[in-house]
C-alpha cells in the first residue's frame, strides 16, 4: 500500500477521500486554487499545495499543474475524485509516466467508455440493450436533424463526452432541433472541451437506475447493487436512493449481470457506475461513468463497505475485499444534494458568502458529506453543490422519515438553496410511494418549484422579535452598567416603548408593531395581536415564544435580508434600513441585465445592430451552467457594456437598447 495520496479535487469529495485515507494511515495531500485558499478541503489534508488561478482550466483541470504538485509533494498515488480530471485518460497516462499510482481505471477503459457513442457501440456488440439512436461521427447539423427525424421525436441530444446532464437537451419537434443542438454543443464545449453529440429516442417516463461495479487487477469483478436516481432537475440528480424501490429480484439480477459484463468488456479496474434507463418493458444502457459517483454513499450505507477504501486497495494491487456472494443489501438509504441555487428561478446558481451552514449531528443513521462551513464563499467557478445528507434505515419508510427530519434541521443562509425543494420532494405522496420517473419534478413543478409561501404570523413576529433580541445582545456586550443611556430595562418617561418594523415580502411590505407589555412584547400584525418574546438557544437558533407556544427557528440577518428557517421551510424577507435611500427602479425593458453573477463567454451584439425579441446576444456561464441571454425587446442596440471573459455581477447591465424605428 502506498503511504501518501494527492487528492486532485476540491470540496466535499476531497474531504471525504481524506477521511478514509487518514483512517488507513495514508498521508493526504490537497491541492487548491486561488479561490480555495481557505477552503475546508485544504485544512482537511495533512499538506496542501497551490496549483493556480480560480478558473478550473487554470488549476483543477490543468494536468501539468496537478502533476507538478505531485512531484513537489512526493505523492505516491493520486485520487481524482469526481469531475475535473477524473475521467481524463491523458491524466491517467501522465500519472503512469511519472511513476505515480492513479486511483482509477486504465486509460484504455476511460477512452472506451468516455465517449458515449463509442461505449454504446461496444455495448451493442456485448449484447447490452440500447435505445434506438445515432452514435456516429457525422456531426453535420442537417444530417443530425435527419437522424432525429428517422428515430422519431421526442429525441434527446447528448454530449459525447462528460456527464452530469450538461450538453443534454430534449427536443420535441424538428422545428426546435437546430436551436437545441446549438445550445447543447456550446454547453458541451464549455464543460468538456468537446462539442460532439449523439442522438437517442427519448423515453417519456423512464426511471434512471444505475449499478455500482468494481473490478480488480486480478480478474475479479462484482456489482454492489443499484441506485435509483430518478429525482432529477435539468437531467441532474437531486435525491438518490438504494436499493431501487419496486425492482424485482429478476430485474435486479439482470441489471447487475449486464453492468458487470459491461465492465469486463473494457478490462475495467476500480470503481465504476453503469447507468440505465428503465421502464415496464425493459432497461437500456445509457453510459458508464469511469469514476466514483457523487451518490456512492447510499451504496456504502446499504452494503456496509467503504468504496474509497476499495478504490485504494485495488489501486495498490490488492484483490477486491469481498466476492459477489458476500455482498448483501441491508436496509434502505437516501441521499439529498443541497445546492446553492434558486429552483424558483430555473435553478439559477447563487453565489456569495455562506453566512450560515448548519446541519444536524451525524450518527449511525445520518451522514453529512460537505466541503463548506459557515463563513465560506460560494464561487462562480465551481459546482453549486454545498453538501449531501445521507440517511439510512432498516426499511424505506424509516429512512425517508430520517431524511425529512435531517432536511428540516439543516439551515443555509447567505445564498439561496434548494432545501425547500428537497423537503417538498421528500414529503410528496408519489415520492413516498416509490418508483417515480425522471419527469417527476417537472410534472409537479407547480408545487415542488413554487416560490416561498406567504409568511405566517409567527414568522413575521420572528423578524421583529429576533431583531430586538440581537439589539439587546449587542447592548449587553457594549453596556456600561452604570450609564442610563445603555440601560436595558426599557423604562421610558411618559410613554410605552413601541417599534414599527416594515417587513418586505416580495413586492409588498407588511407592517409589524411591537409594544412593551411587562416583560414581553405585544406584537400586532394587521388586526391580529400576539404576546411574546425571543431567547437564544444553545445551538444559536432563536426560540420564538408567542402566546406561550415555543417555536424554535433559525433567524439570520445579512444586510437587509432576513432568512428564517422553520419546520423545513425557508422565508427570505427584507427589513430595510429606514434612513437608506430607495434604489432607482429598473424595469429591464430597455436593457439586458445579468440574471446572476458569472463570466461572459460570448457576445453577439454591437452598437447600432437591429435585434428582435428572443435573439441571442450574450452567453453567460456560472457554476458550470450556461445561460443564453436574449433580447427582451425588438430594438436597436445602443451600447454593449460587457466583453467576453469579463466577470459580471447580478443586475449589471450588459446591453442597452433604443427603440426600433417604425
Amino acid at each position: 500500500m502506498f503511504t501518501s495520496l494527492l487528492i486532485a479535487n476540491r470540496g466535499e469529495i476531497a474531504c471525504r477521500v481524506a477521511r478514509t485515507a487518514r483512517r488507513m494511515g495514508i498521508e493526504t495531500i490537497a491541492v487548491y486554487s486561488e479561490a480555495d485558499a481557505n477552503a475546508m478541503h485544504v485544512t482537511a489534508a495533512d499538506r496542501a499545495f497551490p496549483i493556480g488561478g480560480s478558473a478550473p482550466r487554470d488549476s483543477y483541470l490543468s494536468i501539468p499543474r496537478v502533476m507538478e504538485a505531485a512531484r513537489l509533494s512526493g505523492a505516491q498515488a493520486i485520487h481524482p475524485g469526481y469531475g475535473f480530471l477524473s475521467e481524463n485518460p491523458a491524466f491517467a497516462e501522465a500519472c503512469a509516466e511519472a511513476g505515480i499510482v492513479f486511483v482509477g481505471p486504465p486509460a484504455s477503459a476511460m477512452r472506451a467508455m468516455g465517449s458515449k457513442s463509442a461505449a454504446k457501440a461496444l455495448m451493442e456488440t456485448s449484447g447490452v440493450p440500447l435505445l434506438p439512436g445515432y452514435h456516429g461521427d457525422n456531426q453535420d447539423p442537417t444530417f443530425l436533424r435527419a437522424q432525429a427525424e428517422r428515430i422519431g421525436f421526442p429525441v434527446v441530444i447528448k454530449a459525447v463526452s462528460g456527464g452530469g446532464g450538461r450538453g443534454m437537451r430534449v427536443v420535441e419537434s424538428a422545428e426546435a432541433f437546430a436551436s437545441a443542438l446549438a445550445s447543447a454543443r456550446q454547453e458541451a464545449a464549455s464543460s468538456f472541451g468537446d462539442d460532439r453529440v449523439l442522438i437517442e429516442r427519448y423515453l417519456q417516463r423512464p426511471r434512471h437506475i444505475e449499478v455500482q461495479v468494481f473490478a480488480d487487477t486480478l480478474g475479479n469483478a462484482v456489482h454492489l447493487f443499484e441506485r435509483d436516481c430518478s429525482a432529477q432537475r435539468r437531467h441532474q440528480k437531486v435525491i438518490e436512493e438504494a436499493p431501487a424501490p419496486g425492482l424485482s429480484a429478476e430485474r435486479r439480477q439482470a441489471m447487475g449481470s449486464a453492468a458487470v459484463a459491461a465492465a469486463q468488456a473494457v478490462g475495467y479496474v476500480g470503481a465504476g457506475t453503469v447507468e440505465f434507463v428503465a421502464d415496464e418493458e425493459g432497461f437500456f444502457f445509457l453510459e458508464m461513468n469511469t469514476r466514483l459517483q457523487v451518490e456512492h454513499p447510499v451504496t456504502e450505507m446499504v452494503t456496509g463497505y467503504d468504496l474509497v477504501e476499495w478504490q485504494l486497495r485495488v489501486a495498490a494491487g490488492e484483490a477486491l475485499p469481498a466476492p459477489q456472494s458476500a455482498i448483501q443489501l441491508s436496509g434502505h438509504a437516501f441521499e439529498a444534494r443541497i445546492y446553492a441555487e434558486d429552483p424558483a428561478r430555473d435553478y439559477a446558481p447563487s453565489i456569495g458568502r455562506l453566512t450560515l451552514f448548519r446541519a444536524p449531528e451525524p450518527n449511525d443513521a445520518l451522514r453529512i458529506d460537505t466541503g463548506f462551513q459557515t463563513g465560506d464563499s460560494v464561487s462562480i467557478h465551481y459546482d453549486a453543490m454545498l453538501a449531501k445528507l445521507i440517511c439510512h434505515g432498516p426499511d424505506r419508510a424509516t429512512a425517508l422519515r430520517g431524511l425529512r427530519q435531517a432536511l428540516a434541521a439543516t439551515d443555509v443562509a447567505g445564498v439561496t438553496s434548494n432545501l425547500d425543494l428537497l423537503a417538498r420532494i421528500a414529503a410528496h405522496p408519489a415520492f413516498e410511494a416509490g418508483g417515480i420517473d425522471t419527469g417527476f419534478i417537472a410534472r409537479h413543478a407547480d408545487t415542488l418549484l413554487a416560490g416561498q409561501s406567504a409568511p405566517p404570523d409567527d414568522v413575521l413576529a420572528a423578524v421583529a422579535l429576533g431583531e430586538l433580541l440581537v439589539e439587546a445582545e449587542v447592548a449587553a456586550e457594549q453596556a456600561d452598567s452604570w450609564s442610563p443611556w445603555t440601560a436595558r430595562d426599557l423604562w421610558w418617561a411618559n410613554t410605552q416603548p413601541t417599534r414599527l418594523f416594515d417587513i418586505g415580502v416580495g413586492e409588498t411590505s407588511i407592517p409589524v408593531t411591537v409594544r412593551r407589555e411587562g416583560e414581553q412584547w405585544r406584537v400586532t400584525i394587521a388586526d391580529r395581536s400576539l404576546l411574546g418574546h425571543a431567547r437564544r438557544l444553545p445551538d444559536d437558533r432563536v426560540d420564538i415564544v408567542l402566546d406561550g407556544i415555543h417555536r424554535p427557528m433559525s433567524v439570520l440577518r445579512d444586510g437587509e435580508t432576513i432568512t428564517i428557517r422553520r419546520g423545513g421551510e425557508t422565508w427570505r424577507l427584507r427589513l430595510p434600513d429606514p434612513i437608506a435611500g430607495a434604489d432607482d427602479e429598473q424595469d429591464g425593458a430597455d436593457r439586458l441585465i445579468a440574471p446572476i453573477p458569472g463570466q461572459v463567454t460570448q457576445v453577439h451584439a454591437e452598437a447600432g445592430m437591429a435585434v428582435e425579441r428572443g435573439q441571442l446576444l450574450v452567453v453567460l456561464e456560472a457554476m458550470k451552467t450556461v445561460f443564453r441571454l436574449t433580447a427582451p425587446v425588438d430594438g436597436i442596440v445602443a451600447a454593449v457594456t460587457c466583453v467576453a471573459g469579463e466577470t459580471v455581477q447580478e443586475g449589471q447591465t450588459l446591453v442597452s437598447f433604443e427603440e426600433k424605428p417604425a
